[in-house]
């Protein structure tokens, strides 16, 4: 049994990997990854309006507004990290000469007016939309300006107003030993980097259901079917078609992650403020895992996940297959197939949200649900819901749930290879089930 169990697997899995379409579409993901991940390099390759200078008109009524204004644009560009180049320029011309010169441009003009009650007004006029970053760049450094001029203007010392305007001291006192301060917040980790995370898991399941569904089909609908079994027991058949397509998946993850970290790895080579504001952007995620402990709980938390997503592939596959077993055509195995795939879909979401009803019994049963466990029970013990003890207790029930689906399942599958009958699915399904061996 074990050869011809490695030869069918063999088979299968070299079929897979040496389709054409699996090879196009690989190509495909790859530059498709790479290219969202580089997207402003190949845009501005290609003649985009990254690395364009933008021009910013001033019309100064006040005679004495623009150098602070200018130099405060100039410091918050230069703050944020902005790629694109900012030149900014004084105009000694009426507001509507002014209007004329940017006509057909993305030239911005800036006009700025006295203001008895407020120290300070303004008007931004552009011939189109203005980035919406840039635009609150604008706004930020006329702020800073108006800030400066009433200070020169008033009595107020600036040392006492840089007291007035800093942040205030908080101390956060949470009465709970058990909790702590700094992981208040994980919530909102979990909120930007989890969905991330599961995304492709969510996907490969959706794909794994698929593969096995249009496997099974095409071999029963093209009568090859009966020649394999005529050659192979319908439990080596099975089992080859499990274990062939969770290798698949595993195989086309790993190639997706390697996707991303080249395209990261091109994109360090790019040396430009982009690149920067990404790399410190993750830097300040991930210190904020630091600082909340979430760091020292990933040696326990990514065992345990990879765990239950190679369980969960697992019982998605076996009832994937049960169910094709009993289909005679891709589109009877379609409308079987909702179900599952409805079920993933709560999962996924499930998990996204976890945070919210952060302290649900409801949603901590729903942890241990086959299916569902593999997308929540990690959201959970990220956040404090399900101890590590809960978690491994999830996973023995979906061990105890893959076990209980091979049993019974194999039953089903055995008489439904070579049944072609398509009336009362469901009903041959249970006959198939109670039928003793």
């Amino acid at each position: 049994m074990s050869t011809k169990l490695w030869f069918l697997i063999h088979h299968s899995l070299k079929k897979k990997l040496k389709n054409k379409w699996f090879i196009i579409a690989n190509i495909l993901l790859l530059i498709l990854v790479v290219g969202i991940i580089n997207i402003d390099s190949i845009i501005s390759f290609f003649g985009g309006e990254f690395n364009e200078t933008q021009e910013v008109y001033v019309i100064d009524e006040t005679n004495e507004i623009y150098p602070y204004f200018e130099t405060n644009l100039n410091n918050t560009t230069t703050l944020l990290g902005m790629e694109k180049e900012t030149k900014i320029e004084r105009l000694e011309k009426t507001e509507e000469e002014a209007i004329e010169t940017i006509k057909d441009s993305s030239k911005i003009i800036v006009l700025l007016e006295a203001d008895p009650e407020n120290y300070l007004s303004a008007k931004v006029t552009s011939n189109q939309y203005i980035d919406s970053v840039f635009y609150q760049m604008i706004v930020q450094a006329l702020s800073e300006t108006k800030q400066q001029i009433a200070l020169e203007r008033t009595d107020i010392d600036i040392e006492e107003m840089n007291r007035i305007m800093s942040p205030i001291n908080i101390e956060r006192v949470i009465l709970d030993e058990q909790k702590n301060s700094q992981e208040e917040n994980m919530s909102i980790v979990m909120g930007t980097v989890f969905p991330t995370i599961i995304l492709p898991f969510f996907i490969l399941v959706i794909f794994l259901i698929q593969m096995i569904g249009a496997e099974i089909n095409e071999e029963k609908s093209s009568r090859s079917m009966e020649i394999i079994i005529s050659n192979v027991s319908p439990k080596t058949h099975f089992f080859s078609k499990i274990i062939a397509s969770n290798l698949f998946v595993i195989i086309q993850g790993i190639l997706v992650f390697l996707y991303g970290a080249l395209g990261l790895f091109l994109r360090s080579f790019q040396g430009n403020s982009s690149f920067t504001v990404v790399s410190d952007t993750i830097g300040e995620l991930w210190n904020s895992v630091v600082s909340s402990s979430f760091a020292d709980k990933l040696g326990y938390i990514i065992p345990l996940a990879i765990i239950l997503m190679l369980l969960s592939f697992l019982a998605y596959s076996l009832v994937a297959g049960i169910l094709a077993s009993m289909t005679v055509s891709l589109e009877d195995y379609q409308q079987i197939q909702t179900p599952i795939l409805l079920i993933c879909l709560v999962g996924y979401y499930l998990a996204i949200m976890a945070g919210m009803f952060e302290g649900s019994t409801f949603i901590k049963i729903l942890g241990f649900v086959p299916f569902l466990s593999c997308l929540l029970a990690p959201a959970l013990l990220i956040l404090g819901d399900m101890t590590i003890l809960e978690v491994m207790i999830a996973i023995g029930i979906l061990a105890l749930f893959d076990g209980f689906v091979i049993k019974y399942g194999l039953k089903i599958y055995k008489i439904g290879i070579l049944n072609y009958s398509t009336d009362k699915m469901w009903q041959k399904i249970m006959k198939a089930a109670r039928t003793k061996e």
